[in-house]
């Protein structure tokens, strides 16, 4: 405040009264003007344009600014933000009509361009002087108060998303049952947003059909007792869920102030309680079932224990003394239950012999828990000296443990087997004399067949031979001198003549092959297959043949010779079967069979037959066309037949009239180790 006092010395006439009173005066003035420099919060004075009139020494350490320069320069407005000005000029403009209002919050800009929050407000009435009227303001520094409020407004976003991201329902009411905080998951109970939770009462949020069971929990919770109580709700979708809710007490400085709400979701545990209750009683009516059912096991395993004729059952420790003795076994053996339990199961064996196989019954019983059983013959004692042939077999009892619980013995009364195998003996020795015999018989036969065959192949073949030869001769004396009708007859002698020596040497062959041993080994199909066709081909040198081999055919065990002249056989009877078309198509490929193995083919696109007339397909000399359309002599398909059947496999066909021909034929597979396939010898042989 300016000093509108002066200090003058008191004139001659005024009194020494005067003199104290102005000095005292005056002291006052410069108490009140040290007291306004310094007040706690910011004051200024400001005329009609709104400049500064007056500020105190407190603004101008907030501001930064000196004194001079805002009393001189400055309106009030050069510290407001331009955001702000409109808003601070109407505000003051109200305070100057009406001190008092309602004060108002703003940023203040210092000196050194930084501002602070604060808090504005007219607390007096205008001042009329001469200069024009004044409006008297109050500065508060509120910057602390709006960072707290902040860091609260941070930690209240915070707590609220942490709180958010938790699946229980947590609530907040004070006493008179306002909602002050809600989670997300509270909320969306409801179907509303946490914020829009604030502000309502426990009546608007909870269905009316459940105020009376919840209102007295939240009374004594509010009195100061806890509530923890589970319960049943229904959701709109008719769902049940479960929850167990708790209603704990707000105290502050004693006294209650509201209560924490909080839900847990139950529903799953509760539904699996309820799976695991109605478990547990299905598995208890289970075990009841299961139990009655091995007692009634139990009573018939008794029943036939103890009903059985020509066997016994009894049981020993694992040091062969009886721990259980059956009436089956007292019946078998002629001792009592009082009599043999306690005793060595030796005490049932004759001293003069132990087992047919000579082990002790020591060994036995070791054998019998190493092995898990073990089976012994022998003579066995009655209770009255008697003696009768056994068949015992001991088995070792294991608990799930794998612990020893002693041994169960089964013996059987083999005495009458025991005759029966005798006699049996001796029938076996007289049957083995008489195979003997036969065999000689047979390896005689044998030896007379070879004989046999020897004949044919030199005696039989002879006159053939020679028939052959004259019939050369007496064309060559003819030459072209003879008539038409004796070469005709002469060339007939020489055909029948040379098929009925291929008809013996067929025959020969097929006879040979039922009795030659064969050389087993591990075959590559594919490579037998291109020796066979290499043959063909330079036979056929004139014919267009289209081979079709199927590449990776499996390994075959067989005897590689045999089974070359197999599929020689069945390639040669589709080359010739094939002769009347422009290209002959000969595939040769294999398939999965059904039940284990490979299914092999030969596939033509030759004349065919009627395969319903072919029922001796595979018989020697038979054939399915005429000699003077095809040559040959009907013993290819035999031979084959006959060397895949000496192999374990078998062979059959499908075909039609004009509709080529296919042959199936099976072989044993084998996966060889790679010493056992053929031999360079023996592939160059097949070639």
């Amino acid at each position: 405040m300016d000093n509108d006092i002066e200090k003058n010395t008191p004139s001659d006439g005024a009194t020494a009264a005067q003199s104290l009173q102005l000095e005292a005066l005056q002291a006052r003035l410069a108490k009140a003007e040290a007291l306004y420099d310094r007040a706690p919060c910011g004051l200024f004075s400001l005329d009609d344009d709104l400049r500064f009139v007056r500020v105190n020494q407190t603004l101008l350490d907030w501001l930064g600014y000196r004194r001079d320069d805002m009393l001189q320069h400055m309106r009030v407005v050069d510290l407001v933000e331009v955001s702000w000005r409109d808003l601070a000029v109407a505000r003051l403009g109200a305070w100057r009509q009406q001190p008092g209002s309602e004060p108002l919050e703003l940023p203040l800009t210092r000196a050194d361009g930084s501002s602070f929050h604060a808090l504005l407000s007219g607390h007096s009435a205008q001042d009329t002087t001469d200069a024009g009227q004044e409006s008297h303001f109050t500065v508060v520094d509120i910057s602390d108060r709006r960072a707290a409020e902040e860091r609260l407004a941070e930690h209240g976003g915070f707590l609220q998303t942490i709180t958010d991201r938790i699946p229980a329902r947590l609530a907040y009411y004070d006493k008179d049952l306002i909602c002050r905080f809600a989670n997300s998951a509270h909320a969306n109970r409801y179907g509303k947003l946490a914020a829009e939770m604030v502000g309502s009462h426990l009546s608007q949020v909870v269905r009316p059909d459940l105020l009376p069971e919840i209102l007295p929990r939240v009374a004594s919770a509010l009195s100061g007792e806890a509530q923890s109580f589970e319960a049943e709700r229904t959701a709109s979708d008719g769902t049940r869920n479960f929850y167990q809710i708790h209603y704990i007490p707000d105290f502050q400085n004693g006294s209650v102030e509201g209560i924490f709400i909080e839900l847990h979701d139950i529903s799953e545990r509760r539904r699996t309680e309820e799976f695991v209750l109605e478990a547990n009683r299905d598995l208890e009516e289970r075990v009841n079932e299961r139990n009655a059912e091995l007692f009634r096991s139990e009573q018939r395993y008794r029943l036939m224990v103890d009903a059985i004729q020509d066997y016994c059952v009894y049981f020993v420790d694992d040091d062969g003394i009886v721990t259980e003795w059956s009436e089956s076994a007292q019946r078998l053996h002629g001792h009592h239950r009082a009599q043999i339990i306690g005793q060595p199961y030796t005490h049932l064996l004759c001293s003069d012999s132990s087992s047919e196989e000579g082990a002790d019954p020591e060994q036995v019983l070791r054998l019998a828990k190493t092995h898990g059983q073990w089976e012994m013959r022998g003579w066995r004692l009655r209770e009255d000296g008697s003696r009768f042939w056994a068949h015992t077999v001991l088995t070792a009892l294991r608990n799930e443990a794998g612990e020893s619980q002693g041994l169960s013995c089964i013996t059987r009364d083999m005495t009458a087997a025991k005759s029966l195998e005798d006699v049996m003996n001796d029938l076996n020795k007289e049957l083995e004399k008489r195979v003997a015999e036969r065999t000689q018989q047979l390896v005689a036969a044998n030896k007379d067949l070879d004989v046999f065959s020897h004949m044919v192949s030199h005696d039989l073949r002879a006159p053939l031979r020679h028939i052959s030869s004259f019939v050369s001769l007496l064309q060559e004396q003819l030459g072209p001198t003879a008539d038409m009708l004796t070469q005709q007859y002469m060339g007939s002698i020489a055909k029948a003549s040379k098929r009925m020596s291929l008809m013996i040497e067929g025959l020969l062959e097929y006879s040979r092959l039922g009795r030659v041993t064969l050389d087993s080994q591990v075959i590559p199909l594919g490579p037998l297959l291109q020796g066979v066709i290499t043959h063909l081909q330079q036979e056929n040198q004139d014919r267009a043949i289209d081979w079709v081999i199927e590449a990776n055919l499996p390994l075959v065990r067989g005897d590689a010779m045999l089974l070359a002249q197999a599929c020689g056989n069945l390639l040669s009877n589709s080359v010739k079967y094939t002769r009347t078309r422009g290209v002959a198509k000969i595939t040769v490929g294999c398939q999965p069979n059904p039940v284990g193995g490979m299914i092999f083919h030969v596939r033509d696109n030759g004349v065919g037959f009627d395969l319903e007339k072919a029922h001796n397909l595979f018989v020697m000399f038979q054939r399915q066309h005429h000699s003077m359309d095809f040559e040959g002599i009907g013993t290819g398909l035999a031979l084959a037949q006959r060397i895949i059947e000496r192999h374990g496999g078998r062979i059959w066909a499908e075909t039609a009239l004009d509709q080529g021909c296919t042959f199936y034929f099976t072989l044993p597979i084998e996966d060889p180790q790679p010493a056992e396939l053929l031999t360079d010898s023996t592939l160059a042989a097949l070639h």
